[in-house]
């Protein structure tokens, strides 16, 4: 199926909350204030009550119970507000997706963002903008199992999601691959160029020019999250580490390898999004 005919099919692309929508839409209107987000957000129901799971879960370790969206969006800040928002509204957005785990598939997003808001605030990287692009750059992934799940099984059997092949054998059968197709759902749903760029860029950052840092922090991301869902020994991560990468963005991999805390901690919390 070609790229066109992939977004031209209806059970392809969800529908995203309104609110959530919004949000996403305040990336490119500076006026926005925390206010009116904040309000936006306590009219939805579905969405404010994962908030404040969220801003009482053990990830945030509040000294407070949390009790309302004001509350929350003041104790959290606006730009993780919003982070908050757009990963739990997309997670919610796909239901029954054949050939999918999707509990592993957002257990892999988890420890993907985790590990890339760990990975941006020791390069200097905006850590809540990591977390969000890392959130959600398999999406494409599902709109592509959505859109053609027969000729997606056949791929499946070849190399699994989380396989580190997937992405060429994609490009091979298809001539794109998902980076690809989440990058159009970004563009699609207003995301800011450099959100799609992001997801777009990141199978291959140092081919970017230029050098697309965000991309890079969203590679390292994704390697560590694949090699905790395949439990790789310690001889498969030094052999599977993208060390080009880490040298382009100037972090050593021993402190990737060694000092990065296990993504079950950096994420412990995180799994009141997807509830």
């Amino acid at each position: 199926m070609n790229f066109e005919t992939l977004f031209a099919q209806q059970n392809a692309l969800p529908s995203i909350p309104k609110v959530v929508q919004e949000v996403i839409e305040s990336f490119n209107n500076e006026k926005v204030g925390v206010a009116e987000i904040a309000h936006k957000l306590a009219a939805d129901q579905v969405m404010s009550a994962k908030l404040l799971r969220l801003a009482n879960s053990s990830y945030y370790h509040v000294s407070r119970s949390i009790g309302t969206v004001d509350d929350a969006v003041l104790m959290l800040g606006f730009m993780t507000v919003r982070t908050l928002v757009i990963s739990a509204g997309l997670s919610g957005s796909f239901k029954n997706m054949p050939g999918i785990d999707l509990k592993q598939f957002w257990r892999y997003s988890l420890y993907s963002a985790a590990a890339a808001k760990w990975l941006a605030k020791k390069t200097g990287g905006n850590s809540d903008f990591a977390f969000t692009v890392s959130m959600m750059h398999g999406i494409g992934q599902l709109v592509m199992h959505a859109a053609m799940p027969e000729q997606m099984l056949q791929i499946d059997k070849i190399a699994k999601p989380l396989d580190s092949r997937r992405l060429d054998v994609e490009k091979t059968s298809f001539g794109y691959q998902f980076a690809d197709v989440g990058a159009e759902l970004a563009r699609r749903w207003r995301f800011p160029e450099d959100f799609v760029a992001a997801i777009k860029g990141f199978p291959d950052p140092v081919e970017v020019e230029p050098f697309d840092r965000t991309a890079a922090v969203v590679h390292l991301a994704a390697w560590c999250a694949r090699a905790e869902e395949n439990e790789y020994s310690s001889e498969e991560k030094e052999s599977t580490f993208p060390y080009a990468i880490a040298d382009a963005l100037g972090i050593d991999s021993d402190v990737i390898l060694e000092e990065m805390p296990p993504l079950l901690q950096l994420s412990d919390g995180l799994e009141e999004m997807l509830k």
